[in-house]
């Protein structure tokens, strides 16, 4: 009698699941390095500013005489006092905020929410909250959100608009009583024509998105 048959079954081999093209996460110096990159475009800009004594020479302030001469005062001033100006805008902010705790609190918060949970998390590693998978989509939603309520329904949103509103008076008060004729303006003239924002803003901002742009694309590819 021959003896019986057992089955036998072959173990299935376990297969593990990767996204085709996932990519590793991100180098955790990646953000040091784009501070480093802010931190060196603040000082190259800084580098650049004109002498305080320049700036608060006695001297050289006077009235205008019309609108027009305060305007064009202004408009010179901008052009070669503009990394001072910019400077005394930033103390003015810091400062408000330093002495509102909470919105300093709220406003760090923030940037560290869009930095961590956006901008430099790996497309791979997906948002979980509680058991719950949020999108990029989703993600980017929740963040403007958030950031809508943080900047206008709290007193976030009035202590950055009051400090700028303060910054920005006193920079057109003291461009527009401050005699320009004494002022070196041949190697700026090229730019006298351009807007407030742009003048301020423009170099800084290239040069911070210049130096974001390789690490977002690295986090976001």
């Amino acid at each position: 009698m021959s003896s019986p048959v057992l089955p036998i079954t072959n173990p299935q081999p376990t297969t593990t699941t990767t996204a085709a093209g996932s990519q590793p996460p991100l180098p955790p110096h990646a953000f040091r390095a784009f501070l480093n990159n802010i931190t060196e475009s603040a000082r190259n800009g800084f580098a650049q500013r004109r002498p305080f004594t320049e700036l608060i020479d006695r001297s050289a302030f006077s009235k205008p005489e019309s609108i027009s001469e305060a305007t064009t005062r202004i408009r010179k001033n901008y052009t070669y006092f503009r990394i001072n100006y910019l400077t005394i805008i930033s103390v003015i902010l810091a400062f408000s905020l330093l002495s509102n705790p909470f919105s300093l609190l709220l406003l760090v918060g923030l940037l560290c929410s869009w930095l961590f949970l956006y901008l430099f998390r790996a497309s791979d590693q997906p948002l979980v909250i509680s058991g719950r998978t949020f999108s990029n989509r989703e993600t980017l939603g929740i963040l403007i959100v958030l950031s809508v309520f943080v900047v206008f329904l709290t007193n976030v949103g009035s202590v950055i608009i009051s400090a700028l509103l303060v910054g920005v008076g006193i920079v057109c008060a003291h461009g527009a009583f401050r005699a320009p004729e004494d002022l070196f303006l041949d190697d700026v003239q090229e730019n006298a024509s351009t807007g407030f924002l742009s003048s301020f803003l423009g170099g800084a901002a290239s040069n911070v998105v210049a130096s974001a742009a390789p690490i977002v694309a690295a986090a976001r590819g």
